[in-house]
């Protein structure tokens, strides 16, 4: 059976969230839609659930990090090209993300790092198959 997975990120207005991700080329499932929460499809098995933050609250005892301030979890997303990574990033910008890093070029891996609105960190990467350094 394969696994899926369902990733729960707090956001503070769920429509300019909606609107953010929408801007950058993902769907979203309305079975899973309502005032508090959004279901995100990423892929077959990966989801992103979007719920705002007093409903996200009652998952956890624990206070929700302020992502703008600091590091919560750092979102990877895997991309076919370098060309997809900096189409991604353009997305996100122009729909209001801030870049955080600048690209990095590791020969076998490019990766650029952008917040959303929210300040959660998303990494869009390609990494060439051919180029993976051997294992020691």
């Amino acid at each position: 059976m394969s696994r899926k997975i369902f990733i729960n990120l707090p956001v503070q207005d769920l429509d300019r969230s909606v609107t953010f991700f929408t801007a950058l080329g993902f769907s979203f499932n309305p079975q899973f839609t309502d005032a508090n929460a959004t279901c995100m499809v990423v892929s077959d098995d990966i989801f992103v659930m979007l719920l705002v933050q007093p409903f996200f609250q009652g998952f956890t005892p624990k206070p929700i990090s302020d992502a703008h301030r600091q590091t919560e979890v750092l979102l990877a997303l895997s991309m076919d090209s370098r060309d997809e990574v900096d189409a991604f990033v353009a997305k996100a910008v122009a729909a209001g993300a801030t870049v955080t890093q600048p690209a990095r070029d590791y020969g076998f891996m490019y990766q650029q790092s952008v917040a959303d609105l929210d300040g959660h960190q998303w990494e869009p990467f390609f990494m060439a198959p051919d180029a993976v350094p051997p294992q020691a």
